[in-house]
């Protein structure tokens, strides 16, 4: 049935009454109109102002429902064009397991593209040489990239090797090819690390290279990767867009095992305690 044949949406009112609070209300009519309308990811919705207008609302009941929506996934805000049906997040396993973006994504049948932003020999600041357990000072190798999937800017990621690994790497063309799998291949293989995952919000640069508005949700992964002596061969840092992904941990009760970290006011982490799950 088309769309403009169809019964109105079921209590497309706010209900002034109600113990359910308005901005909940406009919340659960924004949801319905999009099923009710058949309306695909990528669909435009009403701006704040026609919402305001046509449930007789305020704006601050408008930008709570948009914003409880947004947090869910079922909308996204782009700053200067509107408001969209969001398009679905693509779970990741990154947090957990020990492969990269690339084999993630083409497991699962999708591409990976990568502008590489900077590519060199630089030295190991404080926290660099702390993570790959080297003296400060001592060079090393940075890679930046911008990782495209499927045709979409999706995270910005800055990586740290240790001379020996990160100097067969210098040259090479990493747009279209894995780090891991060039690092096997000259016998630098990851067995074991250690990787958390964090909320955080956009900068500035960061926002411009994702698409994204300053202050976005971001995603970030912190990483260092060992090869089986024990030796550190990959330190990065990944900031993927909140609106595009989500990690996924699968649980095993033999296996699952996690460190719960205390953030202080400067960021810094320290260990709480060691759960398993």
């Amino acid at each position: 049935m088309p769309a403009s044949s169809r019964p109105p949406v079921a209590s497309d009112r706010i209900d002034r009454l109600s113990a359910a609070p308005m901005y909940d209300q406009l919340r659960r009519i924004i949801i319905a109109s999009i099923d009710h309308d058949a309306l695909r990811p990528g669909d435009p919705l009403p701006g704040e102002h026609r919402l305001c207008e046509k449930y007789g609302i305020s704006r601050t009941v408008v930008r709570q429902a948009l914003a409880q929506l947004e947090h869910e996934g079922i909308i996204e805000r782009v700053k200067g064009k509107g408001t969209f049906v969001a398009r679905p997040r693509t779970s990741e396993s990154l947090a957990h397991t020990l492969i990269g973006l690339y084999d993630e994504v083409a497991a699962r049948g999708g591409t990976v593209l990568s502008d590489v932003l900077r590519h060199e020999r630089v030295a190991a600041d404080e926290a660099v040489a702390a993570a790959l357990e080297v003296d400060p000072g001592s060079p090393v190798v940075v890679l930046q990239r911008l990782r495209h999937v499927d045709g979409e800017p999706w995270s910005l990621s800055t990586t740290w090797m240790p001379m020996d690994v990160g100097e067969i790497t210098l040259g090479a063309n990493l747009r279209t090819a894995s780090l891991y799998r060039m690092l096997a291949s000259h016998g630098f293989v990851v067995t074991h690390g250690v990787r958390s995952a964090e909320a955080t919000v956009a900068s500035h640069e960061q926002a411009r290279h994702l698409g994204v508005s300053t202050g976005a949700a971001l995603l970030r992964l912190r990483s260092i990767s060992r090869e089986a002596s024990g030796r550190p061969i990959e330190y990065f840092v990944a900031h993927h867009r909140g609106d595009r992904s989500r990690f996924e941990f699968h649980l095993h009760r033999e296996q699952s095992h996690a460190t719960l970290l205390r953030i202080d006011r400067t960021g810094e982490a320290s260990r709480a305690s060691t759960l398993s799950v």
